[in-house]
């Protein structure tokens, strides 16, 4: 553990409220919080700050005094730090995740319709660093106060380890139930020729998913034993079982599988993921895990 929870910082509404959701998440844990802001232009910072009137880094400090006074007054007794990185935001946060149990960054809300809109930062920084990444837009830190579910997307082809382990704690944390929510397509078998659902072969699908799940979780519930816990098969896609499940959730995890640099291509981010981080109402936290490496 590092005891650290780095937050991107820019300006934005949406900014301010993965800071403070930051803030919080770094109180539950008893770490620091670091705030960081990147410009490849911004000037070297002297061992004395000059006046406002010949600071060439006014507004870039400006900025952070805002943030960190509004992270003060709610959490006055919080370790807070200010950096300001002269490098490109991708680089510097992606060594900064590096060092950080956490790194939290602001998404764009585009309304009720399309939720998120994870930039093209986001997009290119989540699939490249091996810490676990939460979203967050704006107005979603007043959410985190209520109380809540933890909710984690869970698939039952891999291992799903460090996913798991975020989740239990997350919610171990926060002293409320964690909800795990695994999504499959219905078989085959339980379609007829006229391409109808056979209910009988549906609930067999659904009995057994239901007992593979909680097969999955007994060692979690033995290493968490005053922890609710709650888990649901829902036979239909993933991405919508979890959207519709996390319009009462606190926090969202789901996972993504750890870089694979000589089977792919490129980082992607994945399917699943994008389209779950797009559209979902709540936080997302991201978790790089082991797994095997897909298409989507």
């Amino acid at each position: 553990m590092k005891d650290v929870v780095t937050a991107g910082v820019d300006g934005t509404p949406e900014s301010l409220s993965a800071i403070l959701w930051a803030a919080r998440e770094a109180q539950l844990r008893q770490a620091r919080l670091r705030l960081l802001h990147a410009w490849v232009l911004l000037a070297p910072e002297p061992e004395r700050r000059p006046p406002a009137d010949r600071d060439q880094n006014y507004w870039p400090h400006r900025m952070m005094h805002a943030a960190t006074a509004e992270v003060r007054t709610r959490f006055p007794d919080l370790p807070v730090e200010m950096m300001l990185v002269p490098k490109d935001p991708l680089d510097a946060l992606r060594e900064a995740a590096e060092v950080s149990d956490l790194l939290v960054l602001g998404a764009k809300d585009l309304g009720p319709v399309s939720r998120y809109a994870l930039s093209e930062l986001g997009l290119k920084l989540v699939p490249r660093t091996d810490a676990p990444t939460v979203l967050v837009h704006a107005r979603q830190e007043a959410a985190a106060q209520q109380d809540r579910a933890v909710l984690v997307g869970l698939s039952l082809h891999d291992p799903c380890v460090s996913l798991l382990d975020f989740a239990f704690a997350a919610a171990s944390r926060r002293q409320t139930t964690l909800r795990v929510l695994h999504g499959r397509h219905l078989p085959s078998y339980a379609y007829n020729r006229g391409g109808g659902v056979e209910a009988g072969a549906a609930r067999e699908a659904a009995q057994d998913a239901r007992l593979e799940l909680s097969a999955a979780l007994d060692p979690w519930r033995e290493k968490y034993p005053d922890l609710a816990v709650d888990h649901q098969v829902a036979m239909q896609g993933p991405v919508p079982a979890l959207v519709h499940h996390a319009a009462d959730a606190e926090l969202l995890v789901v996972g993504r599988r750890h870089r694979h640099r000589h089977r792919l291509p490129g980082p992607r981010i994945g399917r699943v993921v994008q389209s779950v981080v797009h559209r979902a109402p709540c936080p997302v936290a991201v978790v790089p895990h082991e797994g095997t490496p897909s298409r989507g």
